[in-house]
């Protein structure tokens, strides 16, 4: 039994997490008398949000969005993912050292579920999107292959708050674009929710689930994870959120400084705004470097539940406002085959097979080549994975082992039956 299930069977007393929350509102009036003795006032307002950039994205498995922009005067683009689970903004090490960007060491670090890194830094460099020129910009570099690798193609860096906080910026995931807007006045479209997140780098907001009992926590909003929630390991066994007989797989998470064990498992429902989720998707890890900040976080919310929303990121008015668009009601990733797929050059890879999982009964084994999954032989990652989300469903994979061609049937397993 993993370290973490044993943890997480053990039975603790709930701890309570106060909810407080305060919201403060500032109208400015200034009342004149003009020379006919009329009364009057005046409501100084700021002017309305202005249409800066229009562009198109990318969605990955998981809901991840990725966009294209240009640095600086360098001719190509490169990729970038939107992740409001970034504190700053980054580029990529093997991106800096291919257009020779000048970047110097610093004594400040960053964290992630796998690891604290020192960081260099490029600074005051310029992210050039269609329309507008985001100057003034200082990234901090990281190595980004396992992405790469984990996504099907390279990943240049990540967008943060360093931009984020300079716009109102709009998410449509039905039409697939990203607007960004000059900050001021901007009415939200009707039918939705409008969440006002604590900010300090990152949104953290206040939600309620329901396991064991109804609990009340805080959690990062998170588009740069692709899952539903992560759950911090600490928080889950304090508060006694799952029984002990609660049924949990084992599985590896990528994220920044390598990759981590994590656990699956199926919460009962998970609130987000008015919105009620049941029988959602979470992932718990054991959270050695602290990056969900417990206890003062319990875990975040990551961009596959988002992405069930069009989502306006309005900083300079710390609100996050969410609208259900048509992939509200899709189907929950269920799936659970056991290993992991990546891209070694040209080749997709299995790795990661864990024991007694259906890959290990498949015959699966690291470093596999595959070649095909059912009838499609593209070398699609992101297609793969797609074909490998079929709960209970058997999946034929072809792959080569030293040389030699073979084929194995899969059986996938639903997580949400018992």
């Amino acid at each position: 039994m993993p370290n973490l299930v044993r943890s997480l069977a053990k039975n603790y007393m709930p701890i309570p997490i106060k909810k407080q929350v305060t919201r403060c509102v500032f109208t400015c009036l200034s009342g004149l008398f003009c020379l006919c003795s009329a009364k009057g006032q005046e409501v100084f307002s700021q002017k309305s949000a202005v249409l800066l950039s229009k562009f198109a994205f990318t969605q990955l498995t998981g809901g991840v969005v990725i966009f294209k922009a240009k640095l600086d005067n360098y001719k190509d683009s490169l990729n970038f993912i939107l992740d409001t689970g970034s504190g700053g903004i980054s580029l990529d090490s093997s991106t800096v050292l291919e257009l020779k960007i000048p970047n110097v060491p610093t004594d400040l670090t960053i964290r992630g579920i796998a690891g604290i890194r020192q960081v260099r830094f490029a600074y005051n460099h310029m992210l050039r999107l269609p329309g507008l020129n985001v100057d003034s910009l200082n990234f901090h570099i990281n190595d980004y292959s396992l992405l790469s690798s984990v996504y099907g193609f390279k990943i240049d860096g990540i967008v943060g708050y360093s931009f984020l906080r300079r716009y109102l910026v709009k998410i449509d995931y039905d039409r697939l674009i990203i607007d960004v807007f000059e900050p001021g006045n901007y009415r939200y479209p009707r039918g939705g929710v409008t969440l006002k997140p604590a900010l300090a780098g990152l949104p953290m907001q206040y939600t309620n689930f329901t396991e064991s009992r109804n609990f009340t926590g805080r959690f990062y909003l998170d588009t740069g994870a692709g899952l539903c929630v992560l759950f911090n390991q600490d928080y889950c066994v304090d508060s006694a959120i799952f029984s002990p007989n609660k049924k949990f797989y084992a599985s590896i998470s990528e994220g920044l400084g390598g990759k981590k064990e994590t656990l699956l498992t199926v919460l009962k429902s998970f609130k987000i705004g008015d919105y009620t989720f049941k029988n959602v998707p979470v992932s718990i890890f054991d959270d050695e470097f602290n990056v969900t900040s417990y206890p003062f976080l319990g875990g975040l919310i990551g961009n596959d539940l988002l992405r069930r929303f069009n989502v306006i990121i309005n900083y300079p008015r710390s609100e996050i406002h969410l609208l259900p668009n048509t992939h509200f009601r899709d189907e929950f990733d269920y799936s659970y085959t056991g290993f992991s797929l990546y891209l070694d050059g040209t080749d997709i890879i299995i790795d990661d097979v864990l024991k007694n999982s259906p890959a290990d009964k498949a015959g699966l084994k690291s470093g596999d080549v595959v070649i095909g999954v059912e009838n499609d032989l593209s070398n699609n990652l992101q297609q793969y994975k797609l074909l490998l989300q079929n709960p209970r469903q058997k999946v034929r994979i072809l792959y080569r082992r030293n040389g030699i061609i073979d084929q194995t049937k899969l059986t996938i397993i639903n997580i949400k039956k018992r």
